[in-house]
């Protein structure tokens, strides 16, 4: 039936010869959720499967290795270079079609971008022995009959994909990996039929086409992804890729799948909340002007009508979407269904890939399910609630994300919130720049609570007795916990301030000069925030700031603060807080040093409040602590806890 608010998002279409439901693609995304083999695992097949179920029309897949010995881009990903793989992929791609959705697998491999540390110590491989700028690992360059060997294996590859029931492949030749970097002027400087002109550089490319062509199937699908520019001085601009997408086509291609950047340039791919949606469209827009085959395109989507819009202008045929995907699997159902209001958007704060970077499988802030489907899904949940009350102490995102897990486990949770609404600190996350998005996803789970009929008792403190009268089952505490404080003479005067009282305006500092006590991201979010009306300084007792920052948001922070001639001190402790300034003390000499400061904000973190929790442990038999008020942590880590402990409460 059609969807009448969004015609061309769940209009049916065509990939080749492969029908597809609607137009909503599930773009790659590495997970580390496979076996260490290079196997599908119980656990990415679930992941998997859940995006199909939630209305994903295309999934493409993590990056899959095809080589064994230098082919590894992250820590325990999907293989297809060994016949024992077969059974589990073939798994995988059953899974994918009980729901109706098609499955393409994602031929990868890293070239010069691959690390020492995964690849047992090997050193990487690339066109030409040119390091990459993030990585900084000196590669090998291939012989020419090493890049023939490989151009077989991506064949091999595809041979696998299609005997274990995929439905096409793609060929990662964007983001500065392999094929990129033979594609790409920036990175190939070979000399001999692998290099050179542009039929030099696309040869490795055009032999992996034409190789599975031949090998695999003649109507088997092949899609390559593709940058619309290196945003790279030496590296492709739209105009050339405009110029491969037409090559490509020639060859006989099905389908190209239009993105950006390379590693160098990787806050173009993986964008922070600075990023708007649909900044990039132009790339993919001009593409599809220049070629007849569809194309697919990534453009930062976050609600289900922008996606809709992109259509409607001819931006691309189908849309992905990546990190939508992990923050809520079911938001095309959810848009579908008229249920937007229900549907957590991915909030940009790229925790998931700053885990990922670390070489753990991938989180979302606010998805806890995501990637544990099997031991967290909704089907797993034990119905033994019984009706009993549960007292949940907090109205921040892990007091409703307790509150949820509770009312779906069959109890009756009442949720106490001392404020006048919903969200607890979330309420002042969304006050620095870029950070709306943080409110979005408060309103949905404000929504969440209503749809679910939890009772909420806002402007109402928590308090022994009042709980007490609800005789409850037990007392869930998610309150938060309170701003660190260091102890250091003068630290009361009336010109210091807490990070809260900055970002819910009740002190408003115009024309100051401001230092800012901390340099994680809290405090980084606050001097960006003052730093248009006010003379802004950061200080920070460790050797950087914003350790706690995935790389791409802290480069786009620092840039957006260098700007605004924000002075970022680091290696220096607060000691001492005088009527003029603040006396600092390095943190390797301990030399002591003043400096002048007309009002001085406090973000060093939060601390559990233990005078205010102990109380209910005292009064109540079964007490549980989640979030803040059990240790100072992220947004991630209070939801995290709060759904596991509310999940066995």
């Amino acid at each position: 039936m059609k969807c009448e608010k969004y015609p061309l998002l769940f209009e049916p279409t065509k990939i080749g010869n492969i029908k597809l439901k609607n137009r909503i693609a599930m773009s790659a995304m590495g997970t580390g959720f496979a076996n260490h083999d290079g196997t599908a695992s119980d656990r990415i097949i679930r992941y998997y499967e859940e995006r199909a179920k939630g209305g994903a029309g295309l999934i493409f897949t993590e990056i899959c290795r095809i080589d064994g010995e230098t082919g590894l881009g992250n820590f325990n990903q999907l293989g297809a270079y060994e016949g024992y793989q077969m059974k589990s992929l073939r798994s995988l791609t059953e899974a994918v079609h009980r729901h109706d959705t098609k499955i393409f697998l994602q031929l990868h491999h890293p070239g010069r971008v691959a690390q020492r540390l995964l690849l047992g110590g090997k050193q990487a491989v690339a066109p030409s022995a040119i390091p990459d700028k993030v990585v900084a690992e000196m590669p090998r360059e291939l012989t020419t009959e090493e890049c023939e060997a490989l151009v077989k294996k991506f064949c091999v590859g595809a041979y696998i994909a299609k005997a274990a029931g995929f439905d096409g492949i793609e060929l990662h030749a964007a983001h500065g990996y392999l094929i990129n970097q033979f594609m790409s002027p920036y990175s190939n400087k070979r000399t001999d039929k692998y290099g050179g002109n542009f039929i030099g550089r696309m040869r490795f490319i055009t032999e992996i086409i034409l190789g599975i062509r031949y090998q695999a199937a003649p109507g088997f699908p092949i899609c390559v992804k593709i940058d619309g520019d290196e945003f790279v001085e030496g590296g492709m601009g739209l105009e050339e890729w405009v110029k491969i997408a037409r090559y490509l086509e020639n060859l006989g291609v099905s389908c190209l799948d239009v993105s950006c950047g390379i590693h160098e340039t990787g806050y173009t791919i993986i964008e922070p909340n600075c990023y708007k949606e649909g900044w990039k469209k132009n790339l993919a827009k001009t593409i599809k002007e220049n070629v007849k085959i569809p194309v697919i395109a990534v453009n930062t989507v976050k609600h289900a009508g922008f996606a809709e819009q992109l259509l409607e202008e001819g931006v691309s045929d189908i849309v992905s979407c990546g990190r939508a995907f992990l923050a809520d699997p079911n938001w095309p159902v959810k848009a579908r269904c008229g249920q937007e209001n229900l549907t957590r958007k991915c909030i940009a704060c790229v925790h998931c890939f700053a885990v990922a970077s670390t070489g753990c499988p991938i989180e979302c802030t606010i998805n806890p399910q995501m990637g544990r489907e099997n031991l967290y899904g909704d089907d797993k949940l034990a119905r033994d609630g019984a009706g009993r009350k549960v007292a949940v102490i907090g109205g921040g995102p892990a007091g409703m994300q307790a509150a949820l897990v509770l009312k779906k486990r069959g109890f009756e949770p009442v949720l106490f919130e001392s404020g006048n609404k919903l969200g607890g600190t979330m309420n002042l996350a969304d006050q620095p720049p870029h950070k709306e998005l943080m409110a979005e996803f408060i309103d949905t789970m404000s929504e969440e609570m209503r749809h679910y009929g939890i009772e909420v008792r806002l402007n109402t403190k928590a308090t022994v007795e009042e709980i007490k009268k609800l005789n409850p089952y037990g007392v869930f505490v998610a309150c938060g916990g309170k701003p660190i404080v260091p102890s250091v003479p003068g630290i009361r005067n009336s010109n210091v301030y807490l990070y809260k009282d900055i970002l819910d305006k009740s002190v408003v500092l115009k024309g100051k000069n401001v230092a800012v006590i901390g340099g994680g991201d809290t405090g980084l979010e606050v001097a960006d925030y003052l730093c248009a009306d006010n003379c802004v300084s950061v200080i920070e007792m460790r050797n950087d700031v914003g350790t706690d920052l995935f790389r791409t948001a802290k480069l786009c922070m620092l840039r957006r603060l260098e700007e605004a001639h924000v002075d970022i001190v680091t290696g220096k402790a607060l000691k001492e807080v005088t009527d003029t300034g603040i006396i600092l003390e390095d943190s390797f000499s301990g030399v002591r040093t003043s400096r002048d400061a007309d009002a001085l904000v406090l973000a060093l973190g939060i601390s559990p409040d233990e005078t205010a929790t102990k109380q209910f442990e005292d009064a109540f038999d079964k007490v549980v602590f989640a979030g803040n008020s059990e240790a100072g942590g992220t947004i991630a880590e209070a939801i995290r806890h709060a759904n596991d402990k509310a999940f066995v409460f």
